[in-house]
């Protein structure tokens, strides 16, 4: 018997049983016409294992590394023909000489063997494994037809002239969904026979679920002005719903209750067209919190909320009530691949389970078919990488039967953008037109008020109150904090705070707005004591519901300036509110010129900046002054050969968060210090339980640290704070700590 794995039981899988298991599974996930080939590719990934070096030492006789993922990958091209699309052998090396490291670089003839391409590593010397050959003799004669290589060849031609560069894009993405395919199936098979899967996944009831939204949008009154125009915001959206597409456009201004809206819409399409799963995509881990808990608490135990962010445990009590350690181990097994029915995950996430290299990033991949997926805030797609990001999720809605909700309350012209930048045959649809009843939304006016030094900055405040004061940069957060009187309440919110931090402070913020419209409805004759301020970067503009009275925005790209907005009179209870917007004196803004130019041209030329004129004129300039840039992100501008196709080298560049930010963990409770104890002992703890405890710092101010001995990772690349002294739960870590005079 060849022995493919040994469990704790003592019992043997044997590499036959495991190949064929694999292979069923590939078959399953696969989409058309994919399907034959990735049962290949499933029975011939772990043909290494018939090696005697690797039966020898899984039987425990010799601890010696063995590669036998390329066994397989050289074996291909012997045993299928590629008589009508070549490149198919090619699809499958990659996949499994890359199914435990991930997929390698193709490199070029002249690499050797040290080399960790894919062509280098095809020149490696390895032992007989042809018993594979006897053992799946029966198997392989499955092969795919000449006939099921052309469908395949054309399906990956499809949409695409020949001479079209962005083919190896597409190319790119249906390596990364087979190598996704098989990853999974190799995990699951394993997982079973080592007792690991969870026989029970999580579930949601689509239909209880969409009762329970059409209950809640039933309770809200229907009386005013503002209510009415709400009511019949949405049902534009409702109307719709029967309406066939592969992307929808929903554009509701702040407070018509778009989150919502999306969710019911979601919930109608997936019962309609019997999808698998809801895919909840939002911009910022740091806003995630909030629209879980709304979910959570409207939907009930209707549905089972898979959350995946790197800031959230299951493993912390507070995330698992019922301490249900069944619950617990469904949703770290759901994280690895989102087999679960309603998942609430983070754009950074989504986009590294497409374009990353790795088994942990990639198997997610073809989970993604068959599904609803909901961008919120989708403007904030990062424009260097807006092109990746709408190829994305052009071909999951084209080709792995899925629709997206883009989800937005400053709407650039998607229409013009995928078909300039993505393809060009994609089918969208406006669930919103543009209606006479945004206008009733429209609840502040924004004035540019030049020029300001921080002193009279914070005097600006005086008499407000509540008012929120929005920063470009930590720092700046920082210092206006600091110079803030402390007669009144002051709040901090930015990175150089733990996740822990950031959520009570933005807790204590809710309760003291909401305890001052209890005392002073109309928000008058407010005494010094109680006014509040709060200073924020950022992270406040998106999906945190606080409602102030004033809000002060840094000069920055129209879209932040909007979202910032969207904090002042919220509920609308005033007729009119202020958005003051302003340049720090002394401060270098933007480099780009024309950045510059294009944002005080909207400044200057709109009266109202928030109006449908001014926001388009705003992103056809950004999107379209910048096009080459935008391109440049893409694979294609870096590979132009399929055959020498460098997904590792891609998968390394790809990087959402733009700053190069270091990590930092910092002891606050007894938990936090029992994993950083056993960071210290072991060099070996729990990333996902420390994530709560991180704070952020640019690698400037870490090489700070670092020269003044406060940090230390203890050898793990894990970066933790060794001085108490530097941190401060109100404003986070600092670079310098304080002078102590005895």
């Amino acid at each position: 018997m060849y022995i493919a794995h040994i469990n704790k039981d003592s019992d043997k899988q044997s590499i036959k049983e495991h190949s064929v298991n694999t292979a069923e599974l590939c078959k399953e996930y696969a989409i058309p016409p994919f399907k034959n080939f990735m049962y290949t590719v499933g029975l011939m990934h772990d043909i290494g294992k018939f090696q005697q070096s690797f039966q020898r030492r899984i039987l425990g006789n010799k601890p010696i590394k063995v590669e036998h993922s390329i066994c397989g990958a050289k074996e291909i091209p012997k045993i299928l023909h590629f008589k009508k699309c070549s490149i198919l052998k090619l699809v499958a090396q990659l996949c499994i000489a890359g199914h435990h490291s991930g997929i390698p670089n193709v490199g070029c003839r002249k690499d050797t063997q040290e080399d960790s391409t894919l062509e280098g590593r095809l020149k490696r010397k390895t032992e007989d494994y042809s018993m594979y050959k006897s053992e799946l003799k029966v198997e392989l004669n499955n092969q795919i037809s000449e006939q099921e290589q052309k469908d395949i060849c054309d399906f990956l031609c499809k949409d695409y002239k020949p001479t079209d560069e962005n083919l190896i894009n597409k190319f790119a993405f249906f390596v990364r969904y087979c190598f996704s395919c098989l990853t999974d199936a190799d995990s699951i098979d394993t997982a079973e026979f080592f007792g690991d899967k969870v026989n029970a996944p999580l579930n949601a009831d689509f239909v209880k679920c969409l009762e329970k939204t059409n209950k809640k949008l039933h309770s809200f009154k229907c009386k005013t002005k503002l209510q009415k125009a709400r009511t019949s915001i949405q049902n534009q959206v409702f109307e719709k719903v029967d309406k066939d597409s592969e992307i929808y456009l929903i554009n509701m201004p702040t407070g018509s209750g778009k989150t919502l809206c999306s969710i019911k819409f979601a919930l109608e399409r997936a019962i309609k067209k019997k999808k698998k799963r809801i895919i909840y995509v939002i911009p910022y881990n740091s806003i995630i919190n909030q629209v879980a808990e709304e979910f959570e608490s409207l939907l009930g135990e209707s549905a089972q909320i898979l959350r995946h962010q790197s800031t959230f445990d299951y493993d912390d009590p507070d995330n698992n009530k019922n301490n249900d350690e069944n619950y617990r181990k469904a949703c770290e097994f759901a994280i690895e691949n989102w087999d679960s029915q309603f998942i609430i995950t983070t754009a950074v996430q989504f986009f590294e389970s497409i374009y990353k290299n790795t088994r942990k990033k990639l198997r997610k991949l073809h989970n993604m078919s068959d599904s609803i997926l909901i961008f919120d805030e989708t403007h904030l797609m990062p424009t260097e990488y807006l092109k990746p990001c709408l190829d994305a999720i052009c071909y999951i809605t084209k080709y792995l039967n899925s629709e997206a909700v883009f989800l937005t309350a400053t709407m650039p012209d998607y229409h013009k953008l995928i078909r300039s930048y993505s393809l060009k045959n994609s089918q969208i649809l406006n669930l919103v037109n543009e209606a006479s009843e945004f206008e009733v939304f429209k609840k502040c006016n924004f004035r540019y008020i030049g020029e300001i030094g921080f002193e009279n900055l914070i005097k600006q405040t005086e008499g407000c109150p509540s008012s929120l004061i929005v920063v470009n940069t930590k720092s700046s957060a920082e210092k206006i904090f600091e110079l803030c009187p402390s007669g009144n309440k002051k709040y901090h919110l930015s990175t150089y705070m733990t996740s822990r931090d950031r959520e009570n402070t933005i807790n204590k913020i809710k309760d003291e707005l909401n305890k001052l419209e209890e005392d002073f409805p109309n928000l008058e004759n407010v005494p010094e004591n109680r006014k509040i301020t709060v200073i924020s970067t950022s992270l406040i503009e998106a999906g945190v519901d606080l409602d102030f009275y004033k809000v002060f925005r840094e000069f920055e790209g129209l879209d932040h300036i909007l979202q910032a907005g969207g904090r002042c009179n919220r509920e609308g209870k005033r007729k009119m509110a202020e958005v003051d917007i302003f340049k720090l004196k002394g401060r270098l803004y933007n480099t780009d010129h024309r950045f510059q130019i294009m944002m005080k041209s909207i400044v200057e030329r709109y009266e109202d900046i928030s109006c449908k004129e001014s926001i388009g004129d705003y992103y056809e300039q950004l999107y379209y002054m910048g096009s080459d840039e935008i391109q440049l992100k893409s694979l294609h501008e870096i590979c132009k050969d399929p055959w020498k196709i460098c997904l590792k080298k891609y998968a390394e560049k790809f990087d959402l968060i733009k700053d190069v930010t270091i990590s930092i963990i910092v002891d606050q409770d007894e938990k936090s210090q029992k994993l950083i104890n056993e960071l210290k002992n072991t060099k070996r703890t729990n990333i996902r339980k420390l994530q709560k405890y991180a704070c952020t710092v640019y690698k400037k101010e870490f090489d700070k640290l670092q020269e003044q001995g406060v940090v230390d990772d203890y050898g793990t690349g894990v970066w933790c704070l060794t001085n108490e002294d530097y941190y401060d739960s109100e404003t986070g870590i600092k670079t310098e700590a304080c002078d102590y005079i005895i």
